[in-house]
C-alpha cells in the first residue's frame, strides 16, 4: 500500500507502473519533488492573468453600459467567487500529488474520467487558439510599425480564411514558439512564469502611467464625461442588474477552466498554505489591477485620440517611437505566451494523454492541443465582444460548472477528502465502478448542463444578421437560468451526484471485497 506523509499525502507507489492507466507524466509527484512555494503559484497566476484578454475584459461590460467602477466591482467579485472552487479543487493536487485527469477518475471512473477531461480539453483548445491569434496579431503589428507597411484591411484578407497572408504567417510563427516551449516541458513553463511575472506587471503599470499622464491625469481620464464617451450610446432603459448577472457569470467562467485543472499545478506545491495564499495573492489582485489598467488606458485614448480603443495593440501602434512600440508589443507577446502555455496547454496535454497514457505523452498531448487550436479558426471566436461573453464564456461555463459540482461534492462530501491513490491507476480498483464509468457522475453532469441548454439555444439564435436574429427575452425562465449558468449547473450537478450516490451507492470493487 501507500506510504503516507503526515502533511503531503503519499510518498511512493507500489509497483503499478505496468498498468495501462499509468505513465510518468500522470504519476503522483513525490514529496521531495514538490518544490513550488507560495510565490511560485502567485507568479504563475500573474503570468496567466496579464494578457490582452484580461486587459479587454471590462470592454464588454462598459460597452453594455456599466461605469468603470461597476465593471471593476463585477470583475473583482467574480474572481473572488471562482477562487473558492479553485482552492478546493487544488487541495487533492497538493495532498496526493496527482493531476486533474487522475483526480476525476475518483468521481467519474477510470474510463469515465475521459469525458470531463475531454470537455475541459476542447475548451482549452479554443482558448489556446484565441491567445495564439492575439499573440500573432501583436507580432504582425510590430512588423507593420517597424518596417512601415500598412496594416491589413478587409480587401487584403483571404476570403474563406479571414486573415491576410502576413497575419497568417505571424499567427503560425507565434504558434511555433508555443509548441517549442511545450516540447521543453513543465520546468521550462515554471522558469518562464517566474521570470516574466514582475516584468509584465512593470510594463502594464508603465503603459498606464504614460497614457494617463499624456491625457492630463486620473481626474480627467476617469471623469464622468470621459467615461461616458468610452461607453458610447447607452440604451434609455439601461438596468445595471440585468447586465451585472450575465457578466458576473462570464467572469467566473473566464477561469472556470483553471478551477478544474488547478491540480495540474498544485501537485508541485509544498503545502496547502502555499497553494491557497499563492492563489489569493496572484489571481483576484492581478485580475483587478490589469482590468483597471485596461479601463484607464482606454478612457485615456478618448482624450488622446478622440475615440475609445480597447485593443492595446492598436493603442501602441499609434505611438511615434518605433523602439518603444516594438518593446511594448514584445512585452504583450510575452504576456500572451505565458498565459497560453500555463492556462491552455498544461491541462489539455494532460487530458489527451490520459486517454491512452501508454501512447500519448505530455509533449504529444500539447502538440495535439496546438493543432486543434489552429483548425478551429480562433479569430472567428474573438470578433464580437458581446458574443464572446454571452456565447463563448457563459456557454462553456455551463459544462465546466457541472463538472466542478460533481468533483467537489464527490471529494469533500462523499469521500471526506480521502483517496486511495493506487486504485486511481488500477483497472479493477475501487474507482472502476461499472466498466470504468460512474453513471451517477455522468447523469449529474448531464442534468446540470440540461438546465441551461434552452437558454444557450436562445442566445445562439440571437446572433447573426438582424433580419434572422431572434431577440432574447430576459424574463423567460430558461434565459434566466442561462444567465446564471455556471452557478446553476454547479448546484444541480452537485445535488444530483450526492443524491444518486446515497440512493444507489456503487458496489464494492474486487480489491475492497478481498480486504473485507
Amino acid at each position: 500500500m501507500l506510504s503516507p506523509h503526515p502533511k503531503q499525502g503519499v510518498t511512493k507507489l507500489s509497483d503499478i507502473t505496468s498498468s495501462p492507466l499509468y505513465n510518468e507524466d500522470l504519476a503522483p509527484v513525490p514529496v521531495e519533488k514538490r518544490t513550488w512555494g507560495m510565490w511560485t503559484i502567485a507568479s504563475l497566476w500573474v503570468g496567466m492573468v496579464v494578457c490582452i484578454t484580461t486587459y479587454m475584459f471590462a470592454a464588454g461590460m462598459i460597452n453594455q453600459g456599466m461605469t468603470w467602477r461597476q465593471a471593476l466591482f463585477t470583475i473583482t467579485l467574480g474572481n473572488l467567487i471562482v477562487l473558492i472552487p479553485m482552492t478546493l479543487n487544488a487541495h487533492a493536487g497538493t495532498k496526493y500529488g496527482i493531476p486533474f485527469p487522475v483526480l476525476v477518475r475518483s468521481s467519474f471512473g477510470t474510463l469515465g474520467a475521459n469525458v470531463p477531461a475531454l470537455m475541459r480539453a476542447i475548451v482549452a483548445c479554443g482558448w489556446f487558439g484565441i491567445q495564439t491569434y492575439i499573440g500573432g496579431a501583436a507580432i504582425y503589428t510590430i512588423h507593420a510599425k517597424i518596417f512601415g507597411f500598412a496594416p491589413a484591411v478587409d480587401a487584403d484578407r483571404i476570403r474563406w480564411l479571414g486573415l491576410s497572408w502576413g497575419e497568417l504567417g505571424c499567427f503560425l510563427l507565434f504558434w511555433a514558439v508555443n509548441i517549442a516551449i511545450i516540447v521543453m516541458g513543465t520546468e521550462a513553463i515554471k522558469w518562464l512564469e517566474n521570470l516574466s511575472a514582475p516584468f509584465l506587471i512593470i510594463v502594464g503599470v508603465a503603459l498606464l502611467a504614460w497614457s494617463v499622464s499624456k491625457a492630463g491625469g486620473f481626474g480627467v481620464v476617469l471623469s464622468d464625461e470621459t467615461v461616458a464617451k468610452a461607453r458610447g450610446n447607452l440604451p434609455k432603459d439601461f438596468d445595471f442588474w440585468k447586465v451585472f448577472w450575465p457578466n458576473l457569470t462570464g467572469t467566473v467562467a473566464y477561469w472556470a477552466t483553471l478551477s478544474l485543472n488547478i491540480p495540474d499545478f498544485t501537485r508541485y506545491c509544498r503545502t496547502q498554505k502555499d497553494q491557497m495564499l499563492g492563489q489569493l495573492i496572484g489571481l483576484p489582485t492581478t485580475m483587478a489591477l490589469y482590468s483597471f489598467i485596461g479601463i484607464a488606458v482606454t478612457c485615456a485614448t478618448v482624450i488622446n485620440y478622440g475615440e475609445a480603443i480597447w485593443d492595446p495593440v492598436k493603442v501602441l501602434a499609434k505611438l511615434d517611437n518605433v523602439f518603444v512600440v516594438g518593446f511594448a508589443l514584445f512585452a504583450l507577446t510575452i504576456a500572451t505566451l505565458t498565459t497560453n502555455i500555463a492556462a491552455n496547454v498544461v491541462s489539455p496535454a494532460n487530458d489527451f494523454f490520459n486517454i491512452c497514457p501508454r501512447l500519448i505523452s505530455f509533449k504529444v498531448g500539447g502538440i495535439i492541443t496546438g493543432v486543434i487550436g489552429v483548425l478551429i479558426l480562433p479569430w472567428k471566436l474573438f470578433n464580437d465582444l458581446n458574443a464572446y461573453v454571452f456565447t463563448w464564456l457563459i456557454g462553456y461555463g455551463t459544462m465546466l460548472g457541472a463538472i466542478a459540482g460533481v468533483m467537489l461534492s464527490d471529494y469533500f462530501v462523499i469521500r471526506k477528502a480521502s483517496l486511495d491513490v493506487e486504485d486511481l491507476y488500477r483497472l479493477k480498483g475501487r474507482y472502476q465502478y461499472m466498466g470504468g464509468f460512474n453513471w451517477r457522475a455522468l447523469v449529474a453532469v448531464a442534468a446540470g448542463i440540461a438546465t441551461c441548454v434552452p437558454g444557450f439555444i436562445n442566445q445562439f439564435r440571437a446572433l447573426g444578421p438582424p433580419e434572422t436574429a431572434v431577440p432574447v427575452d430576459p424574463e423567460v425562465i430558461w434565459n434566466q437560468l442561462y444567465t446564471h449558468s455556471w452557478f446553476v449547473s454547479f448546484g444541480v450537478a452537485a445535488v444530483v451526484h450526492v443524491l444518486l450516490s446515497l440512493v444507489a451507492p456503487p458496489a464494492r470493487s474486487e480489491a475492497e471485497t478481498k480486504a473485507v
